[in-house]
């Protein structure tokens, strides 16, 4: 069976292949990213309502950056793990017709 590209995954109407377990790196990056942001987001806040509060929130991103990306990978492990667990069972189904 020969590799469909990314585009030829997405547009695949039988829905034989998974197009998630190509892109879960790409959705990681970009909930790391949103994870920086939104620390960032908190600093901004913090030192807007006073230099006390900008102080603690400049302790606090990094703290909440790390949950924000524990939280983000464990999603997509999950997802991932769906996905591996939908392909093992159509292989089991496979070698149990055959």
């Amino acid at each position: 069976m020969e590799e469909k590209g990314l585009c030829g995954l997405l547009f695949d109407l039988s829905f034989s292949e998974f197009v998630t377990t190509r892109v879960i790196k790409v959705l990681f990056v970009v909930g790391i990213v949103f994870s920086a942001l939104g620390a960032l987001a908190m600093i901004g806040a913090g030192f807007a309502a006073g230099a006390g509060r900008g102080i603690l929130m400049l302790v606090l991103s990094p703290l909440v950056f790390l949950l924000y990306a524990l939280v983000v990978r464990v999603w997509c492990e999950l997802i991932i793990v769906v996905f591996r667990i939908a392909e093992n069972t159509s292989r089991l189904a496979g070698q149990n017709k055959g």
